[in-house]
């Protein structure tokens, strides 16, 4: 017998966002010191993010990080819309990113330097980073 009811038996489910206090890492010294939140652990995310080489590393999700490596040895005018993409694609995975946007490019020999603004919930955030080509 089926239990009659005015209420539903099914309730709304809310998804909470996860807590963003984690932990310092000072990139200068490779060290982790104490705990951060907010502005600065998004912006160590980024960091974080942009060195991590997308499916090289089992510990990490596949949507994590930027996959750099496939575009060694490819021409520049292919490359810098692609780095555009890849970046904005990597970023965009972390639910405190918004959006990324004004890509400037510098290009030296094989290497290509890249700016960048970070949208996120606590405002805009500079980032940048240099691509080996």
């Amino acid at each position: 017998m089926i239990p009659k009811t005015d209420r539903p038996l099914v309730r709304s489910i809310r998804l909470a966002e996860p807590p963003a206090a984690t932990f310092r890492i000072r990139e200068d010294a490779g060290v982790i010191t104490g705990m951060i939140d907010g502005a600065e652990a998004v912006r160590q995310a980024v960091w974080l993010i942009l060195n991590v080489e997308r499916y090289q590393y089992l510990i990490h999700s596949w949507n994590y990080g930027v996959e750099f490596s496939s575009l060694y040895g490819k021409p520049i005018p292919f490359v810098l819309p692609e780095l555009e993409r890849r970046i904005a694609e990597a970023l965009t995975q972390d639910s405190r990113i918004r959006a990324v946007r004004d890509f400037k490019f510098a290009t030296g020999g094989r290497k290509i330097g890249v700016s960048f603004i970070v949208d996120t919930i606590y405002g805009a955030i500079p980032a940048e980073r240099t691509v080996d080509i």
